[in-house]
């Protein structure tokens, strides 16, 4: 059984990211799956003043050791003004002052979602090319527009994304079962 993490990259505690990585992260065989919520891992704002003073913030170690535990990532990125949240991007950048390899060479399935037209996608972009610096093998990626007409009742409802995200589901299972 291969041990998964579904990451929603919001602060939100209504996070339709999270809710989109925990329901595809579920759509895996074989996984035991877990999901972290970043309100669980509150961090300070990263600055080099605080670490020179305070050093690594417990959480953002517990953070990084829960990465090192897993075969792959499930992960939904929020989209702020066309980049990350801040929450998750200060998540970053703490656990990359621990190892810059943050995502700690796992397979990643990418995903984003927004209740608009464009699903994230110019975080999910930026996303595909940052990771692979931080150590994150980004298998396959996926965008969700329009959340709330396009997912109701725990399910994708449009058909083409559905059948999209499938394959890219048997994607990231193929590349986890070579592992």
């Amino acid at each position: 059984m291969k041990k998964i993490i579904a990451l929603g990259g919001s602060n939100s505690k209504n996070s339709i990211n999270k809710t989109l990585a925990i329901h595809v992260a579920n759509k895996i065989e074989n996984a035991e799956v877990s999901s972290i919520d970043l309100n669980d891992f509150e961090l300070p704002l990263y600055g080099i003043d605080y670490e020179t003073e305070h050093g690594i913030p417990e959480n953002a170690e517990k953070l990084s050791h829960q990465i090192e535990d897993i075969d792959g990532l499930v992960m939904s990125l929020a989209e702020h003004n066309g980049s990350y949240t801040v929450a998750f991007k200060n998540a970053l950048d703490w656990m990359s002052r621990i190892d810059i390899k943050v995502w700690k060479d796992k397979p990643i399935l990418l995903l984003a979602t927004s209740p608009g037209a464009r699903g994230g996608t110019i975080v999910l972009e930026s996303a595909k090319t940052y990771f692979s610096f931080l150590g994150g093998q980004v298998v396959a990626d996926f965008s969700l527009p329009n959340f709330y007409e396009n997912f109701l009742e725990n399910q994708i409802t449009n058909v083409g994304l559905k059948i999209e995200l499938i394959d890219k589901v048997h994607l990231f299972e193929q590349v986890l079962n070579d592992k």
